[in-house]
């Protein structure tokens, strides 16, 4: 017979993970099904977010954004460090230390919280009846009242660029390149593609990034973009748009690249290294079987309703696998979501409030629609902007690039999405988030007291610029 418990989780990532852990925290049997192991064999929770990209990468955009401050920005600030240089092995060697610390640090979680973590490839069957393939082949079943399932997703690869061992790479190839490659190939201007261009080009690579779409950042607000567009730019990106790989030819330990540019025109270029970054797609892969009842659709998602509910009884999916944005504080708070109704608690998420960043330097913040999308609605709205050239604590940083932008109803004045590029966007963007939570107007944000001098009153002039009452800009109202 095999073992029963309240709540399974198949998948040990951010959204597996965290509803594992709160669902033993509200005290029910649960166990967490997790295939990753490392080199040792040993069973690694946090999935790709911790393992092989939100973390990771942002050790190396940290390791190589003090590096580049170091090289080229200190001195404005009467600071001589001579000649500077970087050891990439060491900055990896330092990337996987923080890895380990936090993937570690999940699985003492699972031990204090009584939470059961089971080795292997979770496969759901009728009746919550789960089975589980371990490593060595061996197949055991477990059984729950409650299933969650979490799988995450997968790099998308595309046939023009298959990956090699050490040539052509994905996002987790990517974090581990142990020599500054001269020449490196980026295939997609998203999230992933920015990001490594960006630590590679910082420490001496020419970078070339290669975008199939004819916009830049179309998911971001046209502001934001475009003033993205030409910071990363300055700093020496080549993004060339309306660009479309068409084929890849490995020769040694290079690649020859062939494309067709935006004027129709088909041209060669040779890498030392290519990262095919082009989106990731669920990993449902023997996931489910036929009669479970879970349905997916044609593009590979798992059906769930605003509660996180597939359509086979008690049986909820999160994260990647779901709608909505690929990110791993949404997995992680759709997680808490659904532990906690399972627990018999009202429980909600409020998917207009999600933020999603970009780090770059300067970052890229933005929570709630654009522009743009209020327009095409019909909505009529009102901008506040600021820019962060204004704002004395960025002067002091020497960190003036970007701008805040805050969009409000024009009848209402309600809040209705924040944009931010500039100094530590990630951190100011929370703000926003708080006020749209609570269904705050701009002349709430514009009344609250900030700190002086901060870059949070960015955001507060951002907030009086929305009525024309900005003190610390040109072309005011009055009142």
């Amino acid at each position: 017979m095999s073992q029963e418990f309240d709540v399974v989780v198949i998948g040990g990532g951010p959204g597996g993970y965290v509803a594992a852990i709160r669902a033993a925290q509200l005290g029910l049997n649960t166990a967490c099904v997790e295939k990753w192991t490392n080199d040792k064999g040993d069973t690694v929770l946090g999935g790709t977010c911790l393992n092989v990209g939100c973390i990771p990468s942002k050790a190396l955009l940290d390791s190589t954004h003090k590096f580049h401050d170091a090289q080229a920005e200190f001195k404005v600030h009467g600071i001589n460090t001579g000649d500077v240089k970087m050891d990439v092995p060491t900055m990896i060697k330092r990337k996987e230390g923080i890895v380990s610390k936090l993937t570690m640090g999940v699985a003492g979680l699972f031990k204090a919280n009584g939470v059961t973590l089971i080795q292997g490839k979770g496969k759901l069957n009728k009746d919550r009846l789960i089975t589980v393939t371990a490593n060595d082949g061996s197949v055991s079943e477990i059984s729950a009242k409650h299933v969650i399932l979490a799988s995450g997703s997968v790099p998308v690869n595309i046939p023009p660029a298959p990956l090699t061992e050490d040539v052509i790479l994905d996002n987790k190839g990517a974090l581990n390149i142990t020599e500054t490659p001269k020449r490196l190939g980026i295939i997609g201007a998203g999230v992933i593609g920015l990001e490594m261009g960006t630590v590679w080009q910082r420490l001496g690579s020419e970078v070339v990034v290669f975008e199939a779409m004819d916009t830049f950042l179309g998911m971001a607000d046209k502001d934001l973009a475009k003033e993205a567009g030409k910071l990363l730019k300055k700093q020496g990106l080549d993004i060339r748009l309306g660009t479309l790989v068409s084929g890849t030819k490995v020769n040694g330990k290079e690649v020859e690249v062939t494309f067709q540019n935006a004027a129709g025109e088909v041209a060669k270029q040779t890498f030392d290294k290519l990262i095919v970054a082009v989106g990731r797609k669920p990993y449902t892969d023997g996931l489910l079987a036929e009669d479970c009842g879970v349905q997916m659709d044609e593009r590979g998602f798992i059906h769930v309703d605003d509660r996180c509910s597939t359509d086979a009884p008690s049986v909820y999916a999160i994260g990647d696998i779901v709608r909505g944005p690929m990110l791993a504080h949404k997995a992680s708070e759709e997680g808490v979501m659904v532990a906690d109704i399972i627990a018999g608690h009202k429980a909600q998420m409020n998917y207009d409030c999600i933020p999603a960043v970009i780090y770059t330097h300067p970052e890229m913040a933005w929570v709630g629609k654009t522009e743009q999308e209020l327009k095409a609605e019909g909505v009529a709205t009102k901008v506040g902007k600021f820019p962060f050239a204004a704002c004395g604590r960025a002067m002091a940083a020497n960190e003036t690039d970007g701008f805040v932008k805050l969009i409000a109803d024009a009848e209402t004045d309600r809040v209705l999405g924040c944009h931010i590029i500039g100094p530590q966007a990630s951190e100011l963007i929370a703000q926003a988030v708080i006020a749209m939570e609570f269904g705050s107007s701009a002349e709430d944000l514009a009344l609250t007291v900030f700190a002086h001098p901060s870059l949070s009153e960015a955001l507060h002039e951002a907030a009086l610029a929305a009525d024309g009452h900005a003190i610390h800009i040109a072309n005011r109202k009055k009142r």
